[in-house]
């Protein structure tokens, strides 16, 4: 299961210490200018290395692509593109090629394939991430032509979360600071708890939430393949992702339906509603509002602190774990949840448009 999507698909491979990362979209529609300069920009927001609160890996995570884009336009024919591992610390790693590490891939990748990567844990790194953003980047450029955007953000560190909704905040302000959140206030507080995390050796998570606008009526099916399960089903798939909710979500439990119903209202002879609790999505079908999730990420296993562990004979050993880890994923996983999210989008979007054909 390397391959995600139905009519925009992207196909990965590649292992975190490996010659290089890389991926082939195909369905990508032809004809849509490729602007290198925002796919660059993109593949720097998630690299790693670029702040005090990230992994320590210095990575340049330049690009090639090797197919599908003639004089700076789509095809229409299969992306293949590449990049490049340039600062590996594989030898940080020998001390685990036999251990199984606490809540990692350790262990359920060797009782599922008899083998395993021990070099930053192979195909289950998050290093494979940087090629869902070359896909996000490009589905974003064909869903900018169609008036769809997607920003998210931010919104909760440990203890430290904001206090209302997407609407209430300037999200063009979320890349000024180093955890992506659009309250600066609220971000002080979230990359102090994080270095603080960071000094003790340890580990923090946090929720990223997401904001989509410009969709149509109309993207999802009412039974299987509902725009929301497809959502969460792309957020999931990312490494430290444990939850999914959308709308009010889990946070809407303790109300009354009259308190969630969205009302439709009559808007100068357009039907639309009042409120937007229902998050975008009705009946696992777009409804024209903008459409908003939150996802979940758990403190990162890896911890730097002495940790008593199994190896693969049954045996206790003490592990100091070595290398370069994040103490907090949620600001670098802020940009692959928006590629995931665009991925899914053009990917439903192009399914509606083959239902109308």
């Amino acid at each position: 299961m390397n391959t995600f999507g139905t009519l925009f698909t992207l196909t990965s491979f590649g292992e975190s210490h490996g010659a290089a990362i890389g991926g082939v979209v195909d369905g990508m529609p032809a004809g849509i200018t490729v602007d290198m300069d925002f796919v660059r920009s993109e593949m720097q927001r998630r690299r790693p290395g670029q702040s005090a609160v990230t992994t320590g890996r210095k990575e340049a995570d330049e690009v090639e692509f090797l197919s599908g884009i003639f004089e700076g336009k789509t095809t229409g024919t299969p992306i293949g593109f590449i990049i490049r591992n340039t600062n590996q610390h594989s030898g940080d790693y020998d001390n685990l090629r036999e251990v199984l590490r606490p809540s990692h891939a350790d262990y359920t990748y060797w009782q599922k394939y008899g083998v395993r990567d021990h070099r930053g844990g192979g195909r289950s790194s998050a290093r494979e991430t940087a090629v869902r953003c070359v896909a996000g980047a490009l589905a974003k450029l064909a869903l900018h032509e169609l008036g769809i955007t997607i920003q998210a953000y931010t919104s909760q560190v440990g203890h430290i979360a904001l206090e209302n909704d997407y609407t209430k905040y300037d999200l063009s302000l979320t890349e000024s600071n180093i955890v992506r959140c659009p309250d600066a206030e609220k971000a002080r507080e979230m990359e102090e708890l994080i270095l603080k995390v960071k000094s003790e050796g340890d580990t923090i998570g946090g929720i990223v939430t997401c904001v989509i606008t410009g969709c149509p009526v109309g993207l999802g099916e009412p039974v299987f393949g509902k725009l929301h399960a497809a959502l969460g089903s792309a957020m999931l798939s990312i490494n430290a992702c444990k939850g999914f909710d959308y709308g009010r979500g889990f946070d809407g439990i303790g109300e009354r339906g009259s308190e969630q119903n969205d009302q439709f209202v009559n808007t100068e002879n357009s039907i639309t509603t009042a409120t937007n609790r229902s998050g975008g999505i009705q009946g696992g079908i777009s409804n024209g509002q903008p459409i908003y999730f939150r996802a979940a990420f758990k403190p990162v296993s890896t911890q730097l602190g002495e940790q008593t562990v199994l190896d693969i004979h049954g045996n206790p050993q003490t592990l100091q774990a070595k290398g370069r880890h994040d103490p907090c994923v949620v600001p670098r996983a802020v940009p692959i949840v928006e590629a995931m999210a665009a991925i899914t989008v053009l990917d439903y979007y192009l399914q509606y448009k083959a239902r109308l054909q």
